[in-house]
């Protein structure tokens, strides 16, 4: 794992990136007596999922929790003897609204919350939707070319009448995809619903997709799983491009070129579009990066001496609506409770407004919202802490990337992540389970390992 070291002259396979896409291609394909050399430009594995300790109090600033259906992670995190631990979900989650309404509320939502009865009905029609996706091959699903061509807002606009219900659903877009429902496909939103096995599983808690945190955070099996690759990871070897010649793949770096009979690309499609190609990519490839923007969100934490929250009966979950820089809040506390920590999300248009401001100014903003939620003591931090995803020099934003509508007709069929030559291609975004999140990069890097060793003679 030294990257001071040379590179070797030869590699049977090159994978590029080290998130978690790449790191389970490696450990599959070592699983399988294949070395692979894996190359991270960066000083860090983990990708889009980074943990820091500050003090005694483990901060997860990318993605960090794991549901019960998200059994590749699950396995993977047992396999390197991380361990898990509830989220806490107990007491009143709140909401507070664009007029000021405050709304404490247990379960899934208010029951009689503004628009909340159209909300669900309107997310029990897209379950029924998203259940006519081709999860295998979405592209050739017979209403893709109807679905892709409807943005999510349209499609809000003439189907739910209710205003309150409209602002639920565009809330929840702006969580799950870190952008405004106008940028997001009828298609892509079912498509994601039907990898993850429908709308309450990327929504809620105790079941589903933030069920469960990491102990040491969630780049803890990120960490392990380096160390078990050993110097077959190097760190800080930025790769350039790659080029295809017969039968062979020259992976160019800034520390020299690797010959190599596969490679796997493991990275997210900005990082992906700076890099060379030769010969280029075929067409459809090249638009599906070049229409994949990655999402807008900042995530930021604030420390406290303890979750005072807590003894107010409140969970410290809460959904704002209107005009507050924040849009979700959760309890990110370490499992005992030795402080207390509360993080917040910014979106979409709510980020863009946000981040132009000055640190102060934007910290004032958060801490106010905050304060409103759960009182003046909310307003004094020990620790404040923010990591702006698309000032992120590797990621270029969170949490995956969001075709355009109209991309998955137009080019998914070859663009999507069919082999390109020597190149497999791999990644949360192309993946068909779990789409978007660790869980998805993890089945990924897998396929791609199965994709190199079936290319490669080697027994699956």
């Amino acid at each position: 794992m030294d990257s001071h070291d040379a590179l070797p002259a030869h590699a049977p396979v090159v994978i590029v990136g080290a998130g978690y896409a790449g790191l389970s291609a490696a450990v599959h394909l070592r699983d399988r007596g294949i070395d692979a050399l894996l190359l991270e430009g960066s000083d860090r594995v983990g990708g889009r999922v980074l943990s820091e300790r500050r003090g005694s109090t483990v901060l997860d600033h990318g993605g960090q929790w794991v549901g019960p259906t998200q059994r590749r992670l699950l396995a993977f995190a047992k396999r390197f003897g991380c361990t898990t631990f509830p989220t806490w979900n107990t007491g009143h989650h709140l909401e507070l609204w664009h007029d000021g309404t405050r709304c404490p509320y247990t379960g899934a939502g208010p029951e009689q919350g503004p628009g909340m009865s159209e909300y669900l009905a309107a997310a029990d029609r897209l379950d029924a939707l998203a259940a006519r996706i081709r999860l295998d091959d979405p592209p050739s699903t017979p209403e893709a070319a109807a679905w892709d061509s409807e943005t999510a807002h349209s499609f809000f606009e003439r189907t739910i009448s209710s205003a309150d219900a409209r602002r639920r659903m565009a809330l929840a877009v702006q969580g799950v995809w870190s952008c405004e429902p106008r940028d997001l496909s009828l298609f892509h939103l079912l498509f994601y619903l039907a990898a993850a096995g429908g709308f309450e599983q990327l929504m809620e808690t105790e079941g589903c997709a933030q069920e469960r945190r990491f102990t040491a955070g969630a780049q803890a099996p990120a960490r392990a799983a380096a160390a078990h690759l050993g110097p077959a990871l190097r760190l800080g070897r930025r790769v350039l491009g790659v080029e295809q010649r017969a039968g062979e793949a020259l992976v160019h770096t800034d520390a020299g070129t690797v010959r190599t009979r596969r490679v796997v690309m493991a990275t997210p499609p900005e990082a992906t579009a700076a890099l060379s190609f030769t010969p280029a990519l075929p067409l459809a490839r090249r638009r599906w990066i070049h229409r994949s923007p990655m999402g807008e969100v900042a995530k930021i934490h604030a420390v406290y001496p303890t979750p005072f929250w807590r003894e107010s009966g409140l969970s410290g979950q809460a959904t704002l609506y209107g005009d507050h820089p924040v849009g979700v809040v959760f309890d990110n506390s370490p499992e005992d409770a030795a402080t207390g920590v509360l993080v917040a999300f910014v979106y979409g248009d709510r980020l863009r407004r946000w981040h132009t401001a000055q640190h102060a100014a934007r910290r004032s903003d958060v801490l106010a919202a905050l304060t409103e939620l759960f009182g003046h003591r909310a307003a004094e931090p020990l620790d404040y802490t923010e990591k702006i995803w698309p000032a992120d020099a590797w990621a270029g934003g969170g949490y995956a990337a969001v075709p355009t509508p109209g991309t998955w007709y137009a080019h998914g069929a070859d663009g999507w992540r069919a082999p390109t030559g020597l190149i497999h291609w791999a990644g949360t975004e192309t993946a068909e389970v779990w789409h978007g999140y660790i869980d998805g990069a993890l089945a990924s890097g897998e396929r791609a390992a199965l994709e190199v060793a079936d290319s490669l003679g080697e027994p699956g």
